[in-house]
């Protein structure tokens, strides 16, 4: 029985996923070497641990349970609005930040699960009313189940995560069949919310970094400091990189935060535009395969849970490198299996193992 689970299981998905981990590691344990602190290394290879165990553990769990019990995913919605309020007491505040929960040595994000529950429960809404999409009635309760969790990471606060949650949203609406003049409708009503929370909601650090990246010579030491180093440490890569271990920007500290956000500027900076197209390579394969999974797919819910997931790894990846790169302003989000972080990793492996399933069960 499992000899044949294995056989059907599409490892493209699996390899190109450890690989894009491998190469984050390699990155991180070379930040690491200037200071000599490896405990984030160190840390990232226990939750590839785990995250491999609970992405094994996961894909012999049968998909259909989640699409056939709405109950089900509606407790894990319930849980993980749960711990998304708990974070305003229970988190401790970090960069005026309130977004993880301390367990010893360790940080468990919960807008990580947050974006793994809201893929199954849009997937399984909208598989349940594809023919009534043009109903406005399903577009408003579905932002609601999206609204609740994003007004709770908006006041962490968490801009980016928030952007992500609405891009996941918006996209699953155009793949269940939006019609043309609902989507307009949304677009100017998001057009108001964003004027709307630039004078009443957003912070003035938050409006600083969106300033910035409109104009990063504005304030070169303060808020664009950050993405000026990043496109250094892009240019200074050239061809072959700088080599492991090698590069300026990145062991002397100019660069920010060269483990998570600007991880992608840090690989172009030691490992070049070879590295970089590498990196592209393994995530084209990697969203082509789980697109691939979904347009396989003979029912609406597993076509949209890829969908899903496609559309949340897609947004964070681009989001990334836009920052890296300097077209994008600087929200917080990493790149997803590159970048340090327990959470990210291991829902993010556990969602492929749940498209694993589908394959498999399909």
């Amino acid at each position: 029985m499992v000899f044949n689970y294995l056989k059907k299981v599409d490892w493209v998905i699996i390899v190109s996923a450890l690989l894009l981990v491998a190469f984050g590691l390699l990155s991180i344990y070379s930040s690491s070497l200037s200071s000599g602190d490896f405990l984030n290394f160190e840390k990232q290879i226990i939750f590839l641990g785990i995250g491999i165990f609970l992405m094994f553990l996961v894909s012999f769990f049968d998909y259909r349970i989640l699409r056939n019990d709405p109950y089900l995913i509606l407790l894990f919605y319930f849980f993980s609005l749960l711990f998304l309020a708990g974070l305003f007491y229970f988190a401790p505040e970090i960069r005026g930040v309130k977004s993880w929960y301390k367990l010893g040595p360790f940080s468990f994000d919960p807008i990580e699960l947050t974006k793994l529950v809201l893929i199954i429960l849009l997937a399984k809404y909208f598989s349940m009313r594809h023919i009534e999409m043009y109903r406005i009635r399903h577009i408003l309760l579905s932002g609601i189940y999206v609204a609740l969790p994003s007004v709770l990471i908006f006041f962490q606060p968490d801009l980016g995560s928030v952007l992500i949650l609405i891009a996941l949203w918006v996209g699953v609406l155009l793949i269940s069949g939006i019609k043309i003049r609902h989507f307009l409708i949304l677009c100017l009503a998001g057009l108001l919310l964003f004027a709307l929370s630039w004078s009443f909601l957003l912070r003035d650090y938050q409006k600083d970094r969106i300033l910035s990246f409109v104009s990063p010579q504005m304030e070169p030491l303060g808020a664009g400091w950050s993405q000026i180093q990043a496109k250094i440490a892009v240019g200074a890569g050239g061809i072959f990189g700088q080599g492991l271990g090698q590069g300026s920007q990145t062991q002397y500290g100019f660069l920010s935060e060269p483990q998570t956000d600007f991880i992608f500027a840090s690989i172009a900076e030691e490992f070049g535009m070879l590295g970089v197209l590498i990196l592209f390579f393994l995530f084209l394969i990697l969203i082509w395969r789980i697109i691939k999974i979904g347009i396989a797919s003979q029912t609406n819910f597993p076509r949209l849970f890829a969908s899903g997931l496609a559309i949340i790894l897609v947004a964070q990846i681009f989001i990334n490198i836009g920052m890296n790169l300097g077209f994008l302003p600087i929200i917080g989000i990493s790149l997803p299996l590159v970048s340090y972080g327990g959470s990210g990793l291991i829902m993010t492996l556990i969602g492929l193992a749940i498209l694993e399933n589908i394959k498999v069960n399909s």
